[in-house]
């Protein structure tokens, strides 16, 4: 059987995925349409050749996969610093996914993985899991905070893992039921994949920020985080634009060198960067117990030396006025 391409020119439609990979090559696109082969896009960022013979795919993109990975590398060594701070072992797991989710793209979006590979719809499906996963444990820190279960214990560690396995493997049986057109999936309508993949990675970002808000407004003086919290919001949605929207604008205009995957990545790092730094603004590290991470400024507290420094601020006698 040869394999045939979906000409680009479709319109949206909820459930379908073909508008979608006509804008952008997705991971999922080579799985999902109405003919072999799926969907492919507009326009498209130009492969290099290695030793060998191998071609890789979106090299512009993995470079900003490296740096994100060294990026993450750092978030959770200077969270892993912070020994006292609220939801500590919870939001380091969000980063750890997150990584995971990183190295799972590189391998499918690089080519490293051919799309014709027996490996790849596992992979792929992997991946889609790792994403929503990742999402919901970030979800699952909005109500850390709280502080409904003590943050760091047995109780509020097992559950934030457990929910996220459980996460996953619905993710992951959807997509790859969907892919292998195991009834009542199909690949030629794949909506329930396109509702687990967009709709509820959606709602689990909507429903982070409406708690982290709620959070800053009832609980803390400070609404200072607040702005990086949007920030974060803002640079993800000007990645979603830039990948399904400007795509193929982007990719014309920059004579294929890149298209709207590599500012979509670039966009989800700074967001990532700012669920971080909002994490680390409304997070304090108790001195008394920490045993490492930034040097400290420390307050004398020698009681000769305060006796001395009360003495200085008395008056001095004045001469009785002579009559």
């Amino acid at each position: 059987m040869t394999s045939s391409v979906q000409p680009a020119n479709v319109a949206f439609s909820f459930g379908s995925f073909d508008y979608i990979c006509s804008q952008v090559a997705l991971p999922i696109c080579p799985l999902v349409g109405t003919t072999l082969g799926g969907v492919e896009p507009t326009c498209y960022s130009r492969n290099i050749q290695v030793a060998g013979g191998m071609l890789i795919f979106e090299p512009g993109t993995l470079a900003i996969h490296i740096v994100a990975l060294i990026m993450t590398a750092i978030m959770i060594y200077n969270i892993r610093s912070k020994y006292t701070a609220v939801g500590r072992k919870e939001i380091v797991s969000f980063f750890y996914m997150y990584a995971v989710t990183i190295i799972l793209e590189f391998l499918l979006v690089s080519n490293i993985v051919p799309s014709a590979s027996g490996a790849f719809q596992y992979i792929t499906a992997a991946y889609v899991g790792m994403v929503v996963a990742t999402l919901w444990c970030l979800f699952f820190n909005g109500f850390v905070v709280f502080q409904w279960i003590d943050d760091g214990t047995p109780k509020s560690l097992w559950t934030l893992r457990l929910s996220s396995l459980l996460v996953f493997a619905i993710s992951f049986a959807v997509s790859i039921l969907t892919f292998q057109n195991r009834s009542p999936f199909s690949s030629a309508a794949p909506t329930g994949l396109f509702i687990v993949y967009f709709i509820f990675s959606a709602a689990f970002i909507i429903l982070y920020v409406v708690l982290q808000v709620v959070l800053v407004v009832n609980k803390l003086d400070d609404r200072w985080p607040l702005g990086d919290l949007f920030a974060g919001l803002v640079f993800f949605a000007i990645g979603i634009v830039f990948e399904f929207v400007l795509s193929a604008r982007i990719c014309s205009l920059a004579n294929h060198y890149v298209d709207g995957i590599f500012f979509c990545a670039f966009c989800s790092l700074l967001a990532v960067m700012m669920v971080y730094k909002f994490w680390d603004s409304i997070t304090k590290d108790d001195l008394e117990f920490s045993v490492g991470g930034r040097a400290n400024v420390w307050e004398v507290k020698d009681p000769l030396l305060a006796e001395d420094d009360r003495l200085d601020d008395l008056p001095l006698p004045q001469e009785p006025r002579r009559m």
